[in-house]
């Protein structure tokens, strides 16, 4: 078994997931087997209880794992599910070493940060690496080289490599800025990075420098001199206008062929034609422009706004883009603002999405959304919380409840048509709020005869969940009566999964429980959303 370590430097959010991901569909599309795997700082057992302004989306895997978005990034690249085993955390890291002196597993051992924690890291490598059966195992470092949180994870990496000379492959992923005073990239602040690795003992195999433009030939020739790492292995990795052109740039520069040398296994170059296809798709000039508004709580960062927040959204909008040939215009609104100033703001978009939420902070805001699509006849999408919220804006405009709410926002109404689930109500109790909701895939049936079946083109159905709060069924009838549609139902408890009103009343108003938006591939787009953009388009 093989390793690469990759590893950041300067700056945080440079692309090292990205790079990483397309790294491992290059050696996978040379033929080998990968495990990927993502070492995280943090003390939290896992990414659930962050917010998402803080660290980005979770993302969400199959078996319930709420991760960071690397994960969901090479989930994207590789076309295959990521699980617990391919995110640690440095909290999970001490707790399994606290948990084992516990139990005397150390057989009475000073117990220390190295060789524990180290061991305890190595260990989690090499397990991932055998149960996947794997020829090389990436392992993505989290952070920047030179922060005191990741320090073990770099130790690490340099036993491993004294322990298996020749099979071990260190990647520095680093930035090279050019400020626009000077007009020329510096890369002094990688020269420096760099140092800092090799003062923990680890000396780079390659850097992949992220720049503007490609760097020219003075710069590989300076990169060479103060970094000790030859020309040929100083990779450029410039902006482009899509991460998924990034596989296409490594290979241009015979990067895979590279590492496979390096690492002594046969050389083969990589078949990634289905990846150039992709590209040249999303190049292309569209059909048509469309727009669509996300009614959303987790946009804002001090003066800024957050992309990452919605990462899986926008992931699944694009995949599902490409196919239905339309481009995208997507108009950011932030939920607490159409709380105050009303609808107006939305404007006359072809779609409207309110996606996943917690809590009271914008939701009457998000609600108004539901009823404007509704009313207006726009094309509706409710993810998890905006489906949940489509149930309350439907009791209150059409059934005439006014009282009407999620028990999460109003424990008091009479009408709490969202509720919190029964197993739920004794951990709520407790405050254990990390991973304690419904996680990861769920089976549902769905109705024959429903939007629902049409979309999936199957009875039987699987999507990831994360969230506490129900449908109350106790208002089912009364729905239903009034034309809303329960057109899937869970397999296992019979709970509401996906609502929706019938074509005669409404163009596309959907909204489901779970999470489509964490199963959508690039190779392949998640069907509800092919389906909401072919409504839109046609809008």
């Amino acid at each position: 078994m093989k390793y690469i370590f990759i590893s950041g430097g300067v700056i945080s959010g440079i692309g090292k997931g990205i790079t990483s991901a397309s790294i491992a569909l290059l050696l996978k599309k040379a033929g080998y087997k990968i495990a990927s795997l993502k070492f995280e700082n943090y003390l939290n057992l896992d990414a659930g209880t962050i917010n998402p302004i803080e660290h980005g989306d979770v993302f969400l895997c199959e078996d319930g794992t709420e991760a960071d978005m690397d994960i969901g990034t090479y989930e994207k690249f590789l076309g295959e599910e990521m699980g617990k085993d391919n995110f640690v955390t440095m909290g999970k890291i001490y707790k399994t070493v606290i948990d084992k002196e516990r139990r005397f597993e150390y057989n009475g051992e000073d117990v220390e940060a190295i060789p524990h924690v180290t061991n305890e890291i190595i260990e989690r490598i090499q397990y991932l690496g055998k149960k996947n059966n794997a020829d090389i195992v990436l392992i993505e470092l989290g952070g920047t080289a030179g922060e005191y949180q990741n320090v073990f994870y770099y130790e690490a990496s340099r036993l491993l490599t004294l322990k298996y000379p020749g099979d071990v492959v260190h990647i520095h992923v680093s930035y090279v800025p050019t400020p626009k005073h000077l007009g020329e990239p510096k890369t002094k602040p990688t020269q420096l990075s760099v140092r800092t690795l090799n003062s923990m003992g680890i000396q780079p195999d390659f850097i992949v420098a992220r720049s503007e433009n490609f760097l020219d030939k003075r710069r590989l020739d300076r990169f060479a001199i103060f970094c000790n790492v030859h020309p040929e292995n100083i990779i450029s990795n410039p902006d482009t206008k899509h991460p998924y052109e990034v596989p296409l740039i490594l290979n241009k520069q015979n990067f895979a062929e590279k590492i496979l040398k390096k690492l002594n296994l046969k050389v083969r170059k990589p078949n990634i034609s289905d990846w150039e296809e992709l590209v040249k798709k999303i190049y292309q000039k569209k059909e048509k422009k469309v727009t669509i508004a996300i009614v959303g709580k987790y946009f804002g960062t001090g003066n800024y706004q957050l992309r990452d927040s919605y990462a899986a959204l926008f992931d699944a909008l694009d995949h599902a883009s490409w196919q239905v040939d339309v481009e995208l215009d997507l108009k950011w609104i932030d939920a607490e603002k159409v709380e105050r100033e009303g609808v107006e703001i939305i404007g006359k978009p072809q779609g409207i999405i309110v996606p996943i939420g917690w809590g009271e902070r914008g939701a009457e805001g998000m609600i108004k959304a539901a009823s404007y699509a509704r009313e207006n006849k726009i094309p509706y999408l409710g993810l998890c919380y905006g489906m949940q919220l489509a149930v309350v804006a439907f009791a209150r405009d059409v059934l005439g409840w006014q009282d009407a709410n999620t028990e999460e926002n109003d424990k008091k109404s009479k009408h709490n048509v969202i509720h919190l689930m029964p197993k739920q109500e004794e951990i709520m109790k407790r405050r254990a709020y990390g991973g304690t909701m419904r996680l990861g895939g769920w089976e549902a049936k769905i109705k024959k005869n429903t939007l629902a079946y049409d979309i999936y083109k199957k009875e039987i159905i699987s999507e990831r969940h994360r969230h506490r709060y129900e449908f109350n069924d106790k208002f089912a009838k009364d729905f239903e009566n009034a034309g809303l549609i329960i057109s899937a139902r869970s397999v296992v408890e019979n709970l509401c999964e996906i609502i929706e009103l019938p074509k005669s009343i409404h163009p596309f108003y959907f909204g489901i429980q779970g999470h489509p938006e964490y199963k959508s591939l690039p190779l392949k787009p998640h069907p509800i959303f092919v389906r909401f953009l072919k409504e839109v388009k046609n809008n």
